[in-house]
């Protein structure tokens, strides 16, 4: 587990950080969510120890990270802008890895390089945005460390390689507990494959929230009453978080489980209704609204 508490971090005037207070599970895929410039890379530096923190403390499996090389083992962490030698080439940084984890797999890491289909002694400066993104991912999963932290990965990969990106999270997931922290602006990319969610702003965290909790108890509805007085009664009786309509449809986003919602409606006996999936975008609009921030404006 990854515990931040009480974690702030400033540079200069500008407060990067502030006062975050999180825990990330082990075993689970961990999504950062965020606008540039909201403290995502910042919180991930701090994770694996790159940066020391102004005040509070993070610990990885119990262990203080800045200061303890054996917590720091146990990260291996994805620049958005990664490093390579100069004039370098895949193989040389497979070596360079090696001897800095001592569980890094050489068979792993030439296994992914042909599935990958990169050339390991081909200089890295002539690879694409992509490519090196790739090989970072590669060398990143062959270190065999517990926790991979993230930064705007599947920035640059396109459609096919984001699936096989994810694809080896999931193996790696699956076969030895692996914990991505994956940190995003964008929500669609990481829809399918995160189970926890946190959302930062401003260098704090607004929530953080397990992912499939926030579809079974949020649900949006559509609906068309026999009268107006039915439309007072249900915000009376569901707490709901949005509503609109057009005409005499009403769509509205209202907290609880499907089942509760479904008696209640066949109750009510409205003229018709429909329960409706939320995409992530949307579960995230509204838990946002609720707090008075418009996530539309914080991310996309």
């Amino acid at each position: 587990m990854i515990e931040f508490e009480n974690v702030s971090k400033s540079f200069e005037k500008v407060k990067a950080i502030d006062n975050i207070t999180a825990k990330i599970e082990e075993g689970h895929v961990f999504g950062l969510i965020g606008t540039n410039g909201a403290g995502k890379s910042t919180l991930l530096r701090l994770a694996c120890g790159v940066l020391r923190p102004d005040s509070g403390r993070i610990r990885v499996d119990g262990r203080e990270v800045y200061d303890d090389p054996a917590a720091k083992a146990e990260i291996f962490y994805i620049s958005d802008s990664q490093y390579f030698f100069r004039s370098g080439t895949p193989t040389d940084m497979m070596k360079f890895y090696s001897a800095c984890y001592p569980d890094f797999d050489r068979d792993k890491w030439q296994d992914l390089m042909e599935k990958f289909q990169l050339d390991q002694n081909r200089k890295i400066n002539t690879f694409s945005k992509g490519m090196k993104k790739q090989l970072s991912v590669i060398c990143g999963i062959s270190a065999n460390t517990k926790y991979l932290l993230c930064d705007e990965t599947f920035d640059g990969l396109d459609p096919v390689m984001r699936r096989a990106v994810k694809t080896v999270f999931i193996g790696e997931i699956e076969k030895r507990g692996l914990t991505p922290v994956i940190a995003s602006h964008n929500l669609r990319e990481l829809e399918d494959i995160c189970e926890y969610v946190g959302l930062l702003h401003k260098g704090g965290i607004l929530f953080e929230r397990d992912l499939d909790e926030m579809k079974l108890n949020l649900h949006k509805i559509q609906c068309v009453f026999k009268e107006e007085t039915m439309l007072q009664k249900i915000g009376e009786d569901l707490e709901i978080l949005s509503i609109e309509n057009r005409g005499n449809l009403y769509t509205f986003t209202a907290r609880g489980k499907r089942e509760d919602l479904e008696r209640y409606l066949e109750r009510l006996n409205p003229v018709f209704y429909e329960l409706l999936p939320l995409s992530l975008e949307e579960i995230f609009i509204s838990e946002t609204e609720v707090k008075g921030y418009d996530v539309k404006a914080l991310i996309f």
